[in-house]
């Protein structure tokens, strides 16, 4: 199956409500025009995450494009305190940091998806309308990061069950973790070469299939882990 062509800046059905929560205001002035010639609309602004939690209640947008070093109260602890409130609100991280710690801990905190702010414009609007059809928007290797994180914690919780059980008729930790998830046999195939460092279309080719095809499956990986974290 060959993948289908995706057209250059397609606009939403039903234009996103965006919360932008930066304080840096030339590059809020600057995003807030790029999204709206792109189709979106801008619902706010907030310059600090104590300001963004207000902003968030009360607009209640479809989406907030989150910074994490912020005065007054930072992205993470903003995130948090919005998802506690509003479940329903998708957070997207938009950020120059790359440090492993805030990437786990901004899924942890309830955010879909992690951005660089060095993503080009092109690969960011596709992101942003990945989100329509559930597909975590992640920058290039972000994702493939976070889920070699999580293999790797459940190999180690099936050494550590291991230990503490007999063998006899005794389950890893990996096993009962993918029960816990119920990731189907697909999804752990696409979970185990994207954790490895391959790409969504050498995975693509790899299983034969689309390179949508693949992004559909992250989606799906992605929100059931983003529900365990939750959990």
């Amino acid at each position: 199956m060959s993948d289908s062509p995706i057209s250059e800046n397609p606009a939403p059905r039903h234009p996103l409500r965006v919360l932008i929560i930066d304080n840096h205001d030339l590059l809020v002035e600057g995003l807030s025009n790029l999204l709206v010639s792109h189709g979106f609309d801008v619902a706010g602004t907030a310059s600090d995450g104590q300001e963004g939690v207000e902003q968030a209640l009360r607009l209640e947008p479809d989406l907030v494009l989150m910074d994490i070093r912020m005065p007054r109260c930072d992205g993470l602890t903003a995130t948090r305190r919005i998802k506690a409130q509003r479940p329903d609100i998708k957070i997207v991280i938009f950020t120059t940091s790359t440090d492993d710690g805030d990437l786990f801990e901004a899924i942890k905190s309830g955010a879909c998806g992690y951005l660089l702010k060095s993503t080009k414009t092109a690969a960011f609007f596709e992101a942003l309308h990945g989100l329509e059809e559930n597909m975590p928007p992640f920058s290039p290797g972000l994702a493939a990061r976070l889920l070699s994180e999580f293999a790797h914690l459940a190999e180690t919780g099936g050494r550590k069950d291991a230990e503490a059980k007999t063998e006899a008729g005794a389950k890893t930790g990996a096993e009962r973790k993918a029960e816990k998830v119920r990731l189907t046999e697909r999804q752990a195939e696409v979970l185990r070469m994207v954790a490895s460092g391959m790409t969504y279309k050498e995975v693509g080719v790899k299983l034969s299939l689309c390179e949508r095809t693949i992004r559909y499956h992250m989606g799906e990986i992605m929100n059931l882990l983003h529900a365990d974290h939750r959990s």
